[in-house]
């Protein structure tokens, strides 16, 4: 299967080939500038230190930026499981989007069928478990909170790119703010460290700050309407899918 793709080579990776075999996830970004042309400058600069193998811009073009078997520095310090600083294990794909601080937005449909396309490209050719699609958030929670609530998570499972729950919505909405104990809190946590997300936070940001700020993340991937950092009934049981799947 031909994947089109148009070059514009970034001199930000690492000059050591790696094996095929070490590419085990695939990390969505959205690039957070203002403008796309600004966008892939910075990914292009060698000045920026920052690049990723894939850029898909506006219209669906895929741009090219590093070859899939030179590590890009697109993750920076990260972890996932057993995995720590991911880039030696991960293929990045940017998506152009404004982010956050400049007026985030819906990714556009010529996007998402190239990403899409994309996608099962590199499942087809390094054999990439749909459990090992992830956000720069889910592996840089503090960080991190691209590519946001506004990522079709759910539509992508449906393509076996990525998980999401199993869970009927009637279900989940009727315990949306629902409070949860102390120890149903704790559970909800143990079940996210189950999943993959990392369960050591900085000393200095304290347990609190990095669990609430986890939470968040949570959310933004797999209960999208509502974006608090309060684990309710609603998310409790979303965690208890989502260990159903991975098991």
């Amino acid at each position: 299967m031909a994947l089109k793709t148009i070059l514009n080579y970034s001199p930000n990776f690492s000059h050591k080939k790696r094996f095929s075999k070490q590419i085990k996830f695939i990390i969505f970004h959205y690039t957070g500038m203002k403008n796309e042309s600004d966008a892939l400058k910075r990914l292009t600069d060698i000045q920026s230190e920052v690049s990723s193998h894939y850029l898909i811009k506006n219209n669906g073009e895929i741009i090219k930026l590093v070859p899939d078997l030179y590590v890009a520095w697109h993750a920076g310090k990260s972890s996932w499981k057993n995995y720590k600083y991911l880039n030696q294990n991960s293929i990045g794909i940017e998506i152009t989007n404004p982010g956050y601080e400049h007026g985030y937005k819906k990714f556009t449909k010529k996007q998402i069928a190239s990403l899409l396309k994309l996608s099962r490209f590199l499942i087809k050719k390094y054999k990439i478990s749909p459990k090992n699609f992830l956000g720069h958030s889910d592996i840089a929670a503090l960080r991190k909170k691209d590519p946001g609530e506004k990522f079709p998570w759910e539509y992508l499972s449906k393509n076996k790119i990525g998980i999401w729950h199993r869970l009927k919505k009637q279900d989940l909405i009727k315990n949306r703010k629902l409070k949860t104990c102390k120890i149903e809190e704790n559970i909800f946590f143990n079940n996210l460290f189950k999943v993959g997300y990392s369960k050591n936070y900085p000393k200095d940001k304290g347990k609190n700050k990095y669990l609430r700020q986890l939470a968040k993340t949570f959310q933004r991937r797999f209960r999208q309407e509502l974006i608090d950092g309060k684990i309710d009934q609603e998310c409790l049981i979303i965690s208890k899918n989502l260990i159903k799947i991975h098991n």
